[in-house]
């Protein structure tokens, strides 16, 4: 044991509350996602981009919607571009359809030019979809298996593996929880999932395996050169790795909500994702992970 460590911190004596906790929100967040789905964007769908920009005052979403409104568009999504621009996302359409949608935006006698049009086929959709959970699955399987090498040298009192799944559930709990709020505001607001908040998603797998992996390095060392009762390990390694963990996670989170804030339309999903996923983090690795090593502990001794 660690002389005096227990009259300093012992965050994981509450590891039963975290692990209910952790539970409940897991299972929330998975409610969400099957009710409500998610509204994935023409990047994986299929459908057309069209860019305008008004030479005066643009109006608002809402009243772009609303001239829009006679056409047969599908579903149509307005994203802001600066001042003047905007980015519409709809159904697949021909050039004849851009025309009609160009004179009645000009109707209320803006002037506006067509920036960019592209069409994305639904093939190519669903092959970029296919693409993105291939990737993802092979990602969360590269990470086990590495975390499972690298700890290999530690087989008591749990072996390697234990800390490759472990790390596992971490990132499934870091990656369900910005999902779910995303499914949320896509039932709600329209929010859809594009090629920009999965690069987030992935970030946050880079990001949460990071600082996962910073405590089970610490535990590892700690094992292997002072010995001692495994939760104690734990807690003393926790408490020499928390600063650097929520010091790291604040000052990226700092940055993530700056570009929220004041980063104009097109980075503000990418960095709502990335500033859920970066607290989800923080909270995982610290809180998760270890409890979850701790209960497979007490259990095998149980047995």
């Amino acid at each position: 044991m660690f002389p005096g460590f227990g009259n300093n911190m012992n965050l994981m004596k509450y590891r039963k509350i975290y692990l209910v906790f952790s539970g409940l929100l897991i299972i929330l967040s998975i409610v969400f996602v099957l009710v409500f789905g998610l509204k994935l964007s023409i990047d994986f769908t299929g459908g057309s981009i069209l860019e305008l920009s008004y030479k005066k005052d643009r109006p608002s979403n809402p009243q772009i919607l609303t001239e829009l409104s006679g056409l047969d568009l599908g579903s149509v999504s307005v994203q802001s571009i600066g001042d003047k621009g905007v980015i519409l996302k709809m159904k697949d359409i021909n050039e004849e359809a851009v025309q009609q949608i160009i004179s009645k935006l000009s109707l209320s006698g803006s002037e506006i030019v067509k920036e960019r049009f592209e069409t994305i086929g639904p093939s190519i959709g669903k092959e970029l979809k296919d693409k993105t959970y291939l990737v993802v699955i092979l990602s969360l399987f590269a990470i086990v298996i590495y975390i499972a090498l690298a700890f290999r040298r530690i087989q008591r009192p749990l072996s390697s593996w234990y800390y490759g799944i472990g790390s596992l559930f971490n990132l499934l709990f870091d990656i369900l929880i910005p999902l779910s709020v995303f499914s949320i505001l896509g039932r709600i607001y329209n929010i859809e999932i594009s090629i920009p908040i999965v690069a987030a998603f992935l970030t946050i797998l880079g990001y949460s395996i990071n600082n996962t992996v910073v405590v089970f390095d610490r535990i590892r060392e700690n094992l292997l050169k002072r010995g001692g009762f495994f939760e104690d390990v734990i807690n003393t390694s926790i408490a020499q790795t928390l600063s650097r963990q929520v010091n790291t996670g604040l000052t990226t989170l700092f940055g993530s909500m700056a570009i929220f804030l004041f980063g104009g339309q097109t980075l503000k999903y990418f960095s709502l994702a990335l500033s859920l996923g970066i607290l989800a983090g923080i909270y995982s690795s610290i809180f998760l992970a270890n409890s979850i090593l701790i209960s497979w502990f007490k259990f095998r001794e149980k047995r």
